[in-house]
Parts: C-alpha cells; structure tokens; sequence
C-alpha cells in the first residue's frame, strides 16, 4: 500500500523548513564571522574594514587611562587606517597621563600622518598631546598654552588649630608624607615640592622646543603659564594653522598624499557608568545635554579627587580666580 498523498505533502514542507533553517545557519555563521575579524583587526564596525582617515576625540582631564591608550593603539596597528585626526577639546590633566599619551601618540605618528585638531581648549597637558602631531589646527578662538606644571593640596591646619585639634605624626623623616596638608608646610617640604614642579616643567619646555621648533627667546614668550588664542598662536609657533577638520584634511592631501575623497570613520573607546561612578556619569550626561561648562566642572572634581591617586603633579589650564 502507497502512502497517502498528504504524506509526500508533508514531506516536502519539512524539507522546505530544514532548509530555511539551515540557510539562516549560514547567515549567521557568516555575519558571525565579519564581527570576529572586525574584532580582531581593532576595528568597531565594518566600515573601518576600507581605507580610511581615523577620527578621535580626546575630550576632558586627561589621565592617561588605558581605553584611550588601547584604542590609540589599535589605529596605530590598523593597516586601513591611513592617517589620525586627533580632536582636542581638554583643559589638561595629570602630567604622567599626559606623557603618556604623547608618547603613545608619537608611536602612531611614525606610521602614519597625526593631525591634531583644537575645539575649544587645548591647554597644558592636552597641549602636550597636541604636540605629538605633525601639524596643529586650531579655530581663531581656540585657547592653547599654558605651559607649566601645578602643584596644589589644601592646608587645613590653621582650622584644626581653632577647634583644638592637633594631628600626631610619627615618620621616619622631615620630609616623609610632606606636606600633608594637617600641618604647616615647612620651608623644607616647600623647597622638594618645588624641584620637582621645576623638573617637570623642564621637561615640558624641551617637548614645546623641540616639537615646535623654538629658540631661547621664543620659547620664553610663550612658557608664562598664560594660554593664547589661535590667532595669537600661529605667529608665536603654536600653531600651525587656522581651521578645523576640513583644513586638516586639506593638510593631509596636499601634505602627505591622503587621497582628498578619502573617508573619515569615529573611532570610539567604550564608556562605563560603572567605572565612571556617579560624578562621571553626570558629567557624560551633562556633556550630552550640550551643558559644555557643568560637564567641566564634574570633570575637574573627578580629577582632584583622583589626583593623589594618579599624580601628584597636574598639568592643567584652571579659568578660576585663584589661577
């Protein structure tokens, strides 16, 4: 006895179904697939598969941390990435971020072109990471400068007096956890905190020599402390050009022979709330709302309470009265 009819019916419609599922099996291995080699060549979408000019932003207090310093990397290593527009909108950070960073930066710039573009503000120890570049672009009001180093920790030693209390400290020697900020600074303690400002500022005023091509008398001019405008920058040798990323690019084509119709890809480290904390997230989201001054504020907070973690020497423009 044959089998019925509706049997043969099924059959095929099965087959129809194993075989759509198979298909989408195959899809998925293959989009699979593209994910692992984007992942794996340091890119974060396909699109950083093709030739490309790379876009990063360094935005805020600068410290150096590992996911800007990663991703620095990975377009350094990335073959279809064949020049870095680095924006800068940043009023510095720690200094040993700041080294960091520069360094990091140069290694890129010995395989490929760097740019680097000045928003708002590159002062100090984002002037540091401008540095790096092979050429500096900034708009007429951008503020650039402030070479110098910064020192500050509070004294509330004079406060615990009038409540009458008095901090024991028991240590090694005069100069161990000096100053600390519970008792009066001793001219001692000033003195070593002041070498190693002078030590650091040193190295600071050799980069901007050197990287900006500066004799005695010109470098002088501009290592007061005080920040320019671009405008004034560009005669003073700390900046190059006046413009944004579209000059930049022109620099490119005419200058390093980037093709003029050459795309540009946002390469983007990733953020985490948690990392971040509490203060951190107010400042992304206060950035996001276009509230540029709050999101600074929140940020310089971060940074002082993080700097005796990273760094006791800052590198960083301060707008306030006390500057």
């Amino acid at each position: 006895m044959s089998p019925p009819t509706d049997y043969f019916v099924d059959r095929r419609r099965l087959r129809r179904k194993l075989g759509w599922w198979r298909l989408a099996a195959l899809i998925a291995l293959g989009v699979a697939g593209v994910v692992a080699v984007v992942r794996l060549g340091g890119a974060d979408s396909a699109d950083k598969l093709t030739p490309h000019i790379a876009r990063l932003e360094l935005q805020g207090v600068i410290t150096g941390d590992d996911d800007t310093i990663d991703m620095i990397k990975k377009i350094g290593e990335s073959s279809q990435t064949k020049a870095l527009l680095l924006e800068i909108e940043s009023p510095g950070g720690t200094t040993t971020g700041s080294e960091r960073l520069y360094e990091e930066l140069r290694r890129v710039a010995e395989k490929k072109p760097v740019v680097a573009v000045v928003g708002t503000v590159a002062a100090s120890g984002a002037y540091i990471a401008a540095l790096a570049a092979d050429t500096i672009v900034a708009r007429g009001n951008s503020l650039v400068g402030s070479i110098g180093v910064l020192f500050q920790y509070p004294n509330v030693s004079k406060l615990l007096n009038n409540w009458g209390v008095e901090v024991e400290t028991i240590k090694s020697s005069p100069l161990k956890a000096s100053p600390n900020g519970l008792e009066p600074t001793s001219p001692e303690a000033r003195e070593a905190v002041a070498s190693l400002v002078a030590d650091s500022f040193s190295w600071f005023k050799a980069l901007v020599q050197e990287r900006r091509k500066l004799d005695d008398a010109e470098l002088a001019k501009v290592s007061d402390g005080r920040v320019f405008t671009a405008r004034q920058g560009v005669p003073l040798k700390l900046v190059d050009l006046i413009g944004g990323q579209r000059e930049a690019i022109d620099w490119l084509v005419a200058n390093k022979g980037i093709a003029k119709d050459m795309p540009v890809r946002e390469w983007k480290k990733k953020s985490s709330l948690e990392r971040l904390g509490l203060v951190g997230a107010a400042a992304g989201l206060a950035r996001v709302a276009g509230l540029e001054s709050i999101a600074g504020f929140l940020e310089k907070s971060i940074l002082l309470e993080r700097s005796g973690e990273l760094d006791g020497l800052l590198a960083i423009w301060q707008h306030s009265a006390a500057n």
